[in-house]
């Protein structure tokens, strides 16, 4: 099943570089292929996604590669020319798709692949009456100490202000880091790097990361994500840190900075390192 879904992901990176995709663009293909690489039963995933409107040209093409790939014995000496074929083939249907959607209706597209059932159980209980009226109650367990409230209130207040003025300053609060960590990231192919400084930029990450996600950014936080989790495998010495690697983690980088700012250029192939790295760090535990 992995090497269908890594077939099909990168058929349609295939068609997408043959198209001049604009950020949205970009980031509709990158939750399309995320959808793809998460899904737990695929072959039943795209059958759901031919019954979605917005889903439903794309999904009869990526269907028949399913079935192409699952039902036929590959023959490796001709599966070159058979990936272009199918690369081709998504061409059209994809641009349509990219044309006519936005990221957040194509969200909210993939939300009804699995809609959340809503369970409702009625229990029928006997009654059970009891006259507390006369009982003394100890209100004070009840009652949280003053200077608790007062803490309670500053630990919240702080963390909505702090939320709030990430979102005011979002393009700022992304950008800051990215010089810094890519000079720390061309020491670093020369071996020379303080884990003290890494420990500091892994935290950043994540945490930018897990903002930008929860203000609907998702593509933003998938690279902070990966390159947090690239750099604590580096820290820990179970990834090697090498030109490959590197470049992987820069590649997050330049497609954080052009999201962001919104750049209309091609960043297909700085998108395809970045899921290569993903998929790399993915099978490293």
């Amino acid at each position: 099943m992995e090497f269908i879904k890594q077939y099909i992901t990168q058929s349609i990176s295939a068609a997408a570089n043959s198209l001049r995709l604009s950020t949205h663009q970009i980031e509709i293909v990158a939750l399309l292929k995320d959808a793809i690489i998460k899904s737990d039963d695929l072959g039943n995933d795209l059958i759901r996604m031919k019954k979605i409107t917005e889903l439903s040209t794309l999904a009869i093409k990526l269907t028949e590669i399913y079935n192409f790939l699952d039902h036929n014995t590959i023959d490796f000496f001709k599966i070159s020319d058979q990936f272009k074929d199918h690369s081709r083939n998504l061409i059209k249907d994809l641009n349509h798709l990219l044309d006519t959607t936005t990221p957040l209706a194509f969200k909210n597209a993939l939300e009804k692949l699995h809609p959340k059932e809503e369970s409702i159980e009625k229990e029928t209980k006997e009654e059970i009456k009891v006259d507390l009226s006369k009982r003394k109650v100890d209100e004070e367990i009840f009652l949280k100490p003053e200077t608790e409230k007062i803490k309670e209130k500053i630990i919240l207040e702080d963390e909505n202000d702090n939320e709030e003025s990430f979102i005011q300053n979002f393009e700022t609060n992304i950008l800051r880091p990215i010089k810094p960590l890519d000079v720390m990231l061309k020491n670093l192919s020369n071996a020379d790097f303080d884990y003290e400084e890494m420990s500091s930029f892994i935290k950043v990450m994540s945490d930018n990361g897990r903002l930008s996600k929860k203000i609907g950014f998702e593509i933003i936080s998938d690279m902070h994500d990966t390159i947090a989790k690239t750099l604590t495998l580096i820290k820990n010495r179970k990834l090697m840190p090498g030109k490959e690697i590197i470049e992987g983690l820069r590649a997050c980088l330049i497609v954080i900075v052009a999201v962001v700012k919104g750049k209309e250029v091609d960043i297909t192939n700085y998108l395809n390192r970045a899921d290569e790295l993903q998929q790399k760090i993915s099978k490293i535990k």
